[in-house]
């Protein structure tokens, strides 16, 4: 289960997100970035975020502490701000909160290096959850004390929208030609040899504890949500033992738009990508400053 905070002050919406995250402190002293049930995506946004975050954590990714977040909404009130006043009040109850890394830098893959070895585990990673968010336009990664993190998964997972077509819709390939980590020779098979045998349904059924009841409840189709919960765990679950072999790389976007990145993205990334391919790279990358 998870930590439960209470927010105790807003600080500053962040603007880059289509759901107007916020900036909050909490009773526990620390500070997050919230995501609220009141954003026009929904609750299931956040229940994406739940799974899929505390899924990568568990299989050694690196993501930020996830925590809910009681909030009242009250703290709207002196928010001059007319939408973020009204998306607070809409808010209240159970939120999420993302541990907020100070410091850290958006990734840019003209900046920073990634091995094919964790190249590979985070479009494996991304494949199972079927992210269509992780693209080199919009790369929901940081890089925070020389490491990379990911943020960012509540486009993930479609079929939830859908319970019916799930289990078809769960079945499609994954396509990875506009993966930011694309280029960098991502080692898929090592992946799915060492990440595929740790998705057990005892691993999937404990991250799908996490989320709240509450955002879980009448959901059309279900009677409980324990049995919401178990239709979680099964796509997933039969997801990871082959996904790895339906990962597409040099098809055209989902988007419609052009496959891979563009070219004169790719152009400043061959040499990297060779060095990466011959086993010359290393994890660097300028470390963000300050710390928790």
């Amino acid at each position: 289960m998870l930590t439960e905070v209470t927010a105790t002050r807003y600080v500053t919406p962040l603007r880059e997100g289509g759901s107007l995250p916020g900036i909050v402190e909490a009773d526990d002293l620390g500070t997050y970035v919230m995501k609220f049930t009141g954003a026009g995506q929904g609750r299931k946004t956040l229940v994406a975020e739940v799974i899929c975050g505390q899924l990568a954590r568990r299989l050694g990714l690196q993501v930020p502490e996830l925590v809910t977040m009681w909030l009242d909404p009250v703290i709207g009130l002196g928010e001059p701000d007319q939408e973020v006043q009204e998306l607070l009040k809409a808010s209240g109850g159970l939120n999420l909160g993302m541990d907020y890394l100070p410091g850290s830098i958006g990734f840019d893959p003209l900046a920073y290096q990634v091995d094919s070895v964790e190249a590979g585990r985070i479009v494996w990673f991304d494949a199972l959850i079927n992210n269509v968010d992780r693209s080199w336009r919009n790369p929901n990664m940081l890089v925070w004390h020389g490491d990379v993190w990911l943020i960012d998964h509540g486009a993930t997972m479609i079929w939830h929208h859908n319970w019916p077509g799930a289990q078809a819709s769960a079945a499609k390939p994954y396509n990875a030609s506009d993966h930011v980590l694309a280029p960098f020779a991502p080692d898929i098979a090592a992946a799915a040899a060492e990440l595929a045998p740790l998705v057990t349904e005892e691993l999937l059924t404990a991250v799908a504890a996490d989320v709240p009841d509450a955002w879980l409840a009448d959901e059309p189709g279900f009677d409980s949500t324990d049995a919401l919960r178990r239709a979680y765990v099964e796509p997933l679950l039969a997801r990871a033992a082959t996904v790895h072999e339906r990962i597409v790389q040099d098809a055209p976007a989902a988007t419609g738009g052009p496959s891979r990145a563009p070219g004169w993205l790719v152009e400043r990334l061959a040499p990297r990508a060779r060095d990466v391919e011959h086993g010359r790279s290393s994890a660097a990358g300028t470390e963000g400053e300050g710390g928790r």
